[in-house]
């Protein structure tokens, strides 16, 4: 085994979820992430929780979505809801077969089942310690256009650092915002204001998502004007849409473009009356990732970049917007970006002046 995932187990176990003595802990993963869970259960049981495995096949969801009748849609599962209400932590493992297996499905059948699972969700988010990590696949080395090799070494360089001392240089940054009303971001293509007066800055060190590295809020609901252009494409469901420009007027997107999949990025806007509003800013800070991956647990933490999530506000941050959607698009500020703080100039080029 790689020593590097031994290191990364502990991290989860140790730091992330913090298990305790007969506590619960859920791993969820699939058979490609064996050397992983493996780790993982060790590290539980050296914890003195108890480990719980739910393993499955990553061509699972395709199968459903693809066969899936209407009545098995709407079905919700009582079981997985008891056991979400009892566990303790949740450690869940990313480690796909295939990327791109669920492009071909419906976007009205992706959207009709998360409506479904939402209170298994919502409790999970709420009550539980979770976490969310990768595992190197062929498939994601594929999509981040690199070797399994050298994925293996980006992902590990992102996850293995000390994150209680990177927590304190982050909540630094994160009571600057906090202080500040109106953000202003400037690149290309893009001049867009907004407000956070009396939101919240979640700083994220790796107890939700590993890697992580980001400060995030929500938005004042309303209070966006202008536009913006986001460089790198958008995934969602196994979509890739490229080229988004969106405008905004009092919080809402009133006017959308997109060089690739238009039609799919309308019927996500056109998913709920919340999916036109913003309910995340987010802001990277982790430097250790400098490259776009096509994977957001990656890409809305690389440093010098900033995100705008469309629907959902997380209850935390003092957002209210409500949606079934939560779909995070990134904009990098590294060439030419800048970014503003009550008019005051905060960033430029992806690194912090403050």
């Amino acid at each position: 085994m790689d020593s590097r995932v031994k290191r990364l187990a502990e991290i989860l176990v140790h730091y992330s979820v913090r298990a305790k003595k007969d506590e619960v802990v859920l791993i969820r993963g699939n058979d490609l992430a064996k050397p992983l869970i493996l780790a993982i259960y060790e590290q539980v049981l050296k914890a003195g929780a108890h480990p719980r495995l739910s393993i499955s096949f990553d061509e699972i969801n395709e199968l459903f979505y693809r066969k899936a009748q209407p009545h098995h849609l709407k079905h919700f599962p009582k079981i997985s809801y008891y056991e979400a209400k009892n566990i303790n932590c949740l450690i869940s493992i990313h480690s796909p077969l295939n990327v791109k297996g669920l492009t071909r499905v419906k976007p009205a059948r992706l959207v009709e089942r998360s409506r479904v699972l939402k209170p298994i969700n919502e409790w999970i988010m709420n009550k539980v310690r979770w976490v969310v990590v990768n595992y190197p696949t062929p498939a994601l080395a594929q999509e981040a256009e690199m070797s399994l090799a050298e994925y293996e070494d980006f992902l590990y360089q992102a996850c293995l650092q000390d994150w209680s001392k990177k927590k304190k240089e982050m909540e630094r940054i994160a009571r600057v915002f906090e202080k500040s009303d109106i953000v202003e971001i400037k690149g290309k293509d893009t001049e867009l204001k907004l407000r956070i007066k009396g939101r919240k800055f979640v700083v994220a060190c790796g107890e939700y998502n590993m890697p992580d590295g980001e400060i995030f809020t929500a938005p004042l609901e309303n209070s966006l004007e202008g536009r913006i252009y986001f460089e790198f494409p958008a995934l969602h469901g196994g979509r890739e849409v490229s080229g988004v420009r969106l405008w905004f007027e009092k919080g809402k997107v009133v006017k959308a473009k997109a060089e690739k999949n238009y039609s799919y990025l309308k019927s996500i806007l056109d998913t709920d009356s919340g999916a036109r509003r913003v309910g995340e800013l987010g802001i990277g800070l982790n430097y250790r990732i400098k490259k776009f991956s096509k994977d957001i647990l990656f890409d809305e933490k690389i440093g010098g970049t900033v995100h705008l999530a469309l629907g959902r506000a997380y209850p935390e941050t003092g957002g209210k917007n409500q949606s079934a959607i939560h779909w995070d698009l990134i904009k990098d500020l590294r060439k030419g970006g800048e970014l503003y703080l009550d008019r005051k100039l905060v960033q430029k080029n992806g690194k912090f002046l403050i």
